[in-house]
């Protein structure tokens, strides 16, 4: 029986298909939805574009209601991964699926972490600083913004005149490489 992975996105969602490429052919698991808490996200267009399922939801359905979480169980999702998804985690869908919730972080968490570091914020607050390095985190997530336990980080130098831009790709870069073979190591140590 494949592992069965569920994705949340905000926005353009190039983590998310990087999981969708990696899994398309994959033995061990796949992708068997794409939700979003936003209609405009280019996220649906390559979840069509691999065939996924997708979802919106409103921030009431999300909140107040168990639609995401009995879809999710329907679906019968083994692991929920957050790849720029902004919204705090409600508490109903961490007791549904404890310790099978990641995110990715665009940071060396702890530092750069909280409510309202990501993207951007995060890259201007690592420059802003004046930085050495920097890289990304893969952690669970909790009831808290990128306080949960870190399962991989990586890391990348800040050269002398890099800008947001560069330090965005370089983030990316590393994003693209680690995320699909953390989540399939992570997958693995899983007892079905």
């Amino acid at each position: 029986m494949k592992k069965r992975i569920a994705i949340f996105a905000s926005g353009s969602g190039s983590n998310a298909q990087k999981l969708m490429e990696h899994f398309k052919r994959n033995a061990e698991a796949e992708v068997v939805l794409i939700l979003t808490n936003n209609p405009q996200a280019f996220v649906l267009q390559r979840a069509d574009n691999f065939e996924v399922p997708s979802h919106i939801f409103t921030r009431h359905e999300f909140f107040e209601t168990d639609d995401v979480i009995r879809l999710l169980k329907n679906l019968q999702v083994d692991l929920i991964v957050l790849a720029g998804f902004l919204w705090l985690i409600p508490g109903s869908l961490l007791k549904a699926f404890p310790n099978k919730i990641i995110n990715l972080h665009p940071s060396l968490l702890p530092k750069y972490g909280g409510k309202g570091m990501y993207g951007d914020h995060v890259h201007k607050a690592i420059l802003d600083n004046k930085e050495e390095e920097s890289g990304i985190t893969i952690h669970f997530v909790n009831e808290h913004f990128d306080e949960g336990e870190v399962i991989h980080q990586s890391k990348f130098k800040i050269e002398p005149g890099d800008n947001i831009e560069m330090i965005k790709f370089k983030g990316q870069q590393l994003e693209h490489l680690h995320f699909p073979k953390v989540v399939e190591a992570l997958l693995k140590k899983m007892k079905s």
